[in-house]
């Protein structure tokens, strides 16, 4: 049996199972059956407290684990990003980027952000990275919607943070893509690699715009690769070639939610999100085709599927499915020392399984000796949250950021939290 073959089985056989906890929830509103024909979403789980006190969980590998609520009181944050001395960046959507220091969320927001279209769900400010020599130069990056006359595009902007200030100073889009339009909710994420680029990611290549991400020409369901200057490096796999933008990295993505680096390889992971079904976790290659929307595994929201032709041979195949969707959100491969049953393993943030609300968790995935997926842990299910990102600490806990609502307007999805996961011990 080959690769393909062996995926397709192994898909079909995950349909035929009911998603873990979910098969116990069969009513909902009429509300939330109307929001099924339009959205695929039901009404979903019960909401449940943050743990207070600190929760204490076992888990597959025998490390049981207590997590703890680090701070409360973000408003639907999507990104965080560790400072040398400890401090964190949290952004929030609707426009704002906050401080926590030693655990406490600081009430005045950083000055100086850029202003911000914030139209759909997926538009606004996404993710905040630190520049590698922060200490030096002190440079913050932010991706977000930039509000144009069409609607708003994806910009990236680097900033200047002073010790203990509260302003971004020298504020600069280094990079506009040029996904401008009504309505544009292309997320992004930015991760900088080991030799000092920048990976950021365009999502948007749905609805209507689904075939940009096959265009070279648009930015729209790519993973781009730039300097720390918002230029394109020389060696990027497109430079030169009339009608491809230079930044693109890959094509053929969705809308991309999460990156990574594998600790041994250096190769950047980057997982995201299908309709239905279908949701992924690649390995980006140089000038490679993740297929969207020509291949997948996915359907559309009411029902059929996207495409009848799940693979071919020359478009990339994903080395992680998931039928049904979680909703991938932030990514990582674990490598501290607190955890070393843990260690290797890729840690996915996830938003809603199946398409039931307060279904989310953290997927742990273990891999084997020769680097191919061995078995998935669901951790923090219990605690029924959207979980929109996920980091290893420098102290080498893993922290996860949790969303807080849906559409941003229903308080009953449960407070977004910055939560911490340490080893009982």
């Amino acid at each position: 049996m080959d690769r393909h073959m062996a995926t397709l089985v192994v898909i079909t056989l995950l349909t035929l199972l009911p998603p873990p906890g979910l098969a116990a929830q069969q009513r909902t509103s009429s509300n939330a059956q109307s929001d099924q024909g339009n959205l695929g979403w039901a009404e979903g789980l019960p909401t449940v407290p943050l743990p207070d006190p600190p929760a204490v969980f076992p888990t597959a590998e025998g490390q049981t684990i207590r997590v703890k609520v680090v701070t409360t009181g973000l408003t639907y944050p999507w990104g965080f990003a560790f400072l040398p001395d400890g401090r964190l960046l949290v952004t929030e959507r609707l426009g704002t980027l906050r401080i926590v220091r030693d655990g406490v969320l600081d009430p005045s927001p950083v000055s100086g952000i850029p202003e911000v279209h914030t139209g759909s769900p997926l538009a606004g400010l996404m993710d905040v990275a630190v520049h590698p020599a922060f200490a030096a130069n002190g440079w913050v990056y932010l991706t977000y919607s930039k509000p144009t006359e069409a609607g708003s595009t994806v910009a990236l902007a680097r900033g200047r943070l002073r010790s203990d200030e509260h302003v971004l100073s020298d504020v600069r889009d280094i990079f506009v893509a040029d996904a401008d339009g009504p309505g544009n909710g292309g997320a992004s994420r930015l991760l900088f690699a080991a030799d000092g680029t920048l990976y950021m990611t365009v999502g948007g290549a749905f609805g209507g715009r689904r075939m940009s991400a096959q265009d070279p020409s648009t930015h729209v369901g790519k993973v781009l690769r730039l300097r720390d200057d918002g230029t394109p490096p020389d060696d990027n796999p497109f430079v030169g070639r009339p009608g491809h933008q230079p930044e693109i990295f890959s094509l053929g993505h969705r809308n991309p939610m999460g990156l990574a680096l594998h600790p041994e390889t250096g190769t950047l992971w980057a997982n995201e999100h299908a309709p239905m079904g279908g949701d992924e976790v690649n390995i980006i290659l140089p000038g490679r085709n993740y297929g969207w929307p020509v291949v997948s595994y996915s359907r559309e929201y009411y029902g059929p599927r996207v495409t009848e032709q799940p693979w071919r041979e020359d478009l990339e195949q994903p080395e992680i499915v998931w039928v049904p969707s979680i909703g991938p959100s932030g990514l990582v491969f674990y490598t501290g020392d607190r955890f070393p049953a843990w260690q290797g393993d890729l840690f996915v943030g996830s938003l809603m399984t199946g398409r039931i609300q307060r279904t989310g968790h953290l997927e742990r995935i273990k891999f084997n000796r020769q680097g191919l997926e061995q078995r998935r842990e669901w951790l923090l299910a219990s605690l029924r949250r959207r979980i929109r990102d996920v980091q290893q600490g420098p102290d080498g806990l893993l922290y996860v950021l949790t969303a807080g609502s849906f559409l941003g307007v229903d308080p009953a999805h449960g407070a977004a939290a910055l939560l911490r996961i340490e080893p009982l011990e």
